[in-house]
């Protein structure tokens, strides 16, 4: 047994099998490792210090998964980061990390230089790496580090320890029946706990993964002769495939969701066009996931006998108790990253359990906003949009949308006549992800606010 709880269960699977799939061609698991293993040299080579993770903005890749291994091998864990986030966000992400060299490909070199350039560190490409055998580990207590919005919006590193992401590994393999044969692909970004933490699992529980840098129809489409079993998409994506009638490929069994609430008859429609698919919902957040889970038997259920069962998060995941304190859903096992010092996640959300153990979610203790499945803090638009010249107050909240689960919406008081919206949707843009940027633009004569002059978002309506 080697250190590192996650990597043991890994080099456990190096004797045989598939272990990465895509279009130009195939990985055994013994191969992933000797990747993985030219990818520990490249790291000494660039000078990547042992004990300090490496910030990486990049996409899904074959390559991109060698890196994580050969990062959580020898103890330099990759912090992957979102490549659709601005400057200002990659450095808050970039001071979060305490990294010493920036990797980037291709694709994300402009914005990686810049963000270099404003943080002080270097930052190296990608390179092609070659096959080396890999030394004896020398992990830390970390495989990797993901972020998190922070109160404000402010970038929260999450360490993702190796004996938590063993024990997520065979509560996923559990729930998803997951397994040696099958093939996983996840259409969420690596940055994301809902793609590198479920792809990590995946290949521990000795299934094939299939990298996908990007999601449309088209690419996932594309997936058919990869012969994929498991896919894990977001609402959005069920949304998008259903209307294009793209959604199930020939070989996939089971499909997760999750990331943000899905539409009801979004759900009725996808199992209504897909009765023999085995439809199993995730319910978490980067600092520990998954806290309850509705499984495929609880989806059929749902549609034919049950159906307020398909606005519930599910029954607790194998493993953790739920209680709700004073009205916060409050959760704990031996598979999530960042309890609280009395062992217990406050995950700040809202919800109740009912009877028979169903979890349903009522709303947000703070003002988050999950917009098909990324999270946005009103207060970092907010202050974004403040200093435009013609914005003399703004308040920001969430708007319920059908595709989306809620969309940003702002509310501006002009500060004389009313601004262009598309001046301040670019002005948005230049300083947020687009994910962030209004889309609902309400011009008003007074922002409502308490005693204390906290914005009442309550107040708002579009």
């Amino acid at each position: 047994m080697i250190a590192g709880a996650w990597l043991s269960q890994l080099a456990a699977r190096a004797a045989g099998g598939l272990a990465v799939v895509d279009q130009s061609g195939e990985w055994t698991s013994r191969e992933l490792l000797d990747r993985a293993g030219g990818a520990s040299a490249w790291l000494d080579a660039i000078g990547a210090p042992v004990g300090r993770p490496v910030p990486a903005v990049l996409r899904a890749s074959p390559a991109a998964l060698a890196l994580v291994v050969a990062g959580a091998w020898s103890n330099r864990p990759i912090a992957p980061l979102g490549p659709l986030l601005s400057e200002r966000e990659l450095t808050a992400c970039l001071g979060s990390t305490r990294g010493a060299v920036l990797v980037f490909e291709s694709s994300t070199a402009a914005m990686a230089a810049k963000v270099a350039s404003t943080s002080g560190i270097p930052s190296v490409a990608m390179a092609e790496l070659d096959r080396a055998p890999l030394g004896p580990p020398q992990p830390g207590d970390t495989a990797v580090e993901l972020h998190t919005s922070g109160t404000g919006g402010t970038p929260k590193r999450v360490d993702v320890r190796h004996a938590p992401l063993a024990a997520r590994t065979a509560v996923l393999a559990s729930l998803l029946d997951l397994g040696p044969g099958d093939r996983y692909v996840t259409a969420k970004g690596i940055h994301h706990i809902g793609g590198l933490g479920l792809t990590l699992a995946a290949l521990a529980a000795g299934a094939a993964v299939i990298p996908m840098p990007r999601y449309s129809r088209e690419a996932w489409a594309a997936l058919t002769p990869l012969e994929p079993t498991h896919g894990s998409v977001v609402p959005t994506m069920v949304e998008d495939m259903l209307s294009s009638r793209s959604l199930r490929l020939p070989t996939m069994r089971v499909l997760q969701y999750g990331g943000a609430p899905i539409h009801p008859d979004t759900l009725v429609a996808l199992l209504a066009a897909e009765p023999d698919l085995d439809v199993v919902s995730l319910y978490g957040q980067t600092e520990g996931s998954p806290i309850a889970s509705l499984s495929a038997v609880d989806h059929r259920h749902a549609v034919t006998d049950a159906p307020h069962l398909l606005t519930a998060a599910g029954r607790p995941a194998p493993g953790i108790e739920l209680r709700v304190d004073e009205g916060e859903v409050l959760a704990r096992g031996a598979h999530l990253f960042r309890p609280g010092a009395d062992g217990w996640l406050r995950t700040g959300d809202l919800g109740a359990i009912d009877g028979d153990g169903y979890l349903f979610l009522t709303g947000r203790a703070g003002d988050v906003i999950v917009r098909g499945g990324e999270n946005v803090h009103p207060l970092e638009v907010e202050q974004v949009l403040a200093t435009h010249p013609a914005v003399a107050d703004v308040a920001v909240a969430g708007v319920d949308d059908r595709r989306l689960g809620q969309t940003v919406g702002a509310w501006v008081v002009p500060a004389g006549d009313a601004p262009d919206v598309e001046a301040l949707r670019v002005w948005a843009r230049h300083h947020l992800a687009g994910f962030k940027v209004p889309t609902v633009w309400t011009f008003c004569e007074s922002i409502p606010r308490n005693a204390n002059g906290k914005i009442v978002r309550r107040g708002l309506t579009p």
